[in-house]
C-alpha cells in the first residue's frame, strides 16, 4: 500500500448527503474482478449519460477538478453496501482523501485498508471547505501534523486514531500492523515451538 504523508491539489466539492456505495460504484460493475482500472467506473452514472457522453454538470467532469485528489463530501458518505470496490474506484480516479461530516462505517474502515484518508469534520467546517473547493483553492493535507491547509488560511486540525495514522504513514496493511505490534511475540513463539517440537521442522537429506 502506498504510504500517505502529504497530499496537495484541488478538492472537488460534492456536498450531497447520503452518497452511498452504489452511487460511487454501481452494482452492475461488481462482476469485474480486477481492481485495477476501476477508476473509470467511479460515480459512473453521475459522470456519464446512457449514451456514454460526459455529463458536463458533474464536478469531476469539469476543470480543474477532473484529477482532484481530494473530495469534500456531504454527511453519511459511503453508506449502504459494504462493497470495497467503492474505495478501489475512488483510488483509481485519483482520490486519496475524502473529507465529510460522517461516513458509512464499513466504507470508513475500507478507506484505511486501501490507503485512502477519511477525515471527519463538523458540518460548518465542511461547508467552508466546500466553498473554498468550488473556488478552486489549493488544499494541502498533512497527515504528519494532522492539518488541512487551504491557500493562506490558518491550518485546520483533524483527529484520526493513532493506529490508522501509523498505518497510513507507513503504507501498512492489517498484516503489517500485526507484525509491528506483535512481531517480537510471534518470533518468540516460533522459536519456542521449534525447540519444543523440533521434528516438525526436520527436512529430508536430499543425498
Amino acid at each position: 500500500m502506498q504510504p500517505f504523508t502529504h497530499l496537495s491539489g484541488t478538492a472537488a466539492a460534492l456536498p450531497e448527503e447520503n452518497v452511498d456505495t452504489d452511487i460511487i460504484f454501481p452494482a452492475r460493475f461488481l462482476l469485474i474482478t480486477d481492481r485495477h482500472g476501476l477508476g473509470r467506473y467511479a460515480f459512473h452514472d453521475r459522470r456519464f449519460a446512457p449514451d456514454g457522453t460526459e455529463i458536463a454538470s458533474f464536478v469531476l467532469n469539469q476543470a480543474p477538478w477532473r484529477a482532484a485528489p481530494i473530495l469534500i463530501a456531504g454527511a453519511n458518505f459511503g453508506s449502504g453496501s459494504s462493497r470495497e470496490q467503492a474505495v478501489w474506484a475512488l483510488l483509481g480516479q485519483g482520490i486519496r482523501c475524502v473529507v465529510a461530516p460522517s461516513f458509512g462505517e464499513i466504507f470508513y474502515g475500507n478507506c484505511f485498508r486501501n490507503g485512502v484518508l477519511p477525515i471527519v469534520l463538523d458540518p460548518a467546517t465542511i461547508e467552508a471547505l466546500s466553498a473554498a473547493a468550488q473556488e478552486a483553492g489549493q488544499f494541502v493535507i498533512d497527515l504528519e501534523t494532522q492539518t488541512i491547509q487551504v491557500g493562506d488560511a490558518p491550518p485546520l486540525a483533524f483527529e484520526i486514531a493513532a493506529q490508522h495514522r501509523l498505518a497510513l504513514l507507513n503504507g501498512w496493511d492489517e498484516t503489517d500492523m500485526i507484525l509491528n505490534a506483535r512481531g517480537d511475540d510471534i518470533a518468540a513463539f516460533e522459536d519456542r515451538h521449534q525447540r519444543i517440537q523440533p521434528w516438525l521442522f526436520e527436512t529430508e537429506d536430499p543425498s
